[in-house]
């Protein structure tokens, strides 16, 4: 397993997007681990930049839903704590929630996350040798309940993957 994985605490976290752009930041489940124990769970639903929602098919959230909610920059004084004395991130296919991370702070004029990030996708594959790996497969496998799309959840999930793995 590799090395981020077995030591520290960690934050598991999931975005979900309004649209094709990065910084469409429309929810994030935040899951903070100490010693292999859930914490804190955290959901926020965001305000994006743009009204036009072309993913509400996938999770449910809509412009009404999330209008008068803050933007991911008057967020994020709430979020930032949650990461702080993290060894990690952990997402599942991690390069897209990085991306997300990363495009919002940008947006919003804030220092990038400089936190490593593991993917648990890579984490089952190295692991128990899962194919296919989406979340829903791996979550089946290792009996965690999901319900997929839902950003807290998905963290959820993801943290209960690492967990899972460092146990091995």
């Amino acid at each position: 397993m590799r090395k981020e994985a077995s030591s520290g605490n960690f934050v598991a976290i999931d975005f979900e997007t309004a649209d094709y752009q990065r910084d469409s930041a429309c929810a994030i489940g935040v899951i903070r681990v100490e010693n292999d124990q859930i914490v804190d769970r955290s959901h926020f639903l965001i305000r994006p930049p743009r009204q036009k929602f072309q993913f509400t098919y996938i999770h449910g959230i809509t412009w009404s839903d999330v209008k008068h909610h803050p933007t991911f920059a008057e967020l994020w004084p709430n979020l930032q704590p949650k990461f702080a004395g993290s060894d990690f991130v952990a997402a599942h296919n991690a390069n897209f929630d990085r991306s997300v991370l990363n495009a919002c702070c940008q947006a919003a004029e804030l220092d990038p996350m400089p936190l490593p990030f593991l993917c648990t996708v890579k984490l089952a594959r190295e692991v128990w040798n899962i194919r296919p790996t989406k979340l829903p497969n791996v979550c089946e496998f290792l009996d965690i309940p999901l319900q997929h799309h839902q950003a807290l959840s998905d963290a959820e999930a993801c943290a209960k993957i690492v967990i899972a793995a460092r146990q091995q």
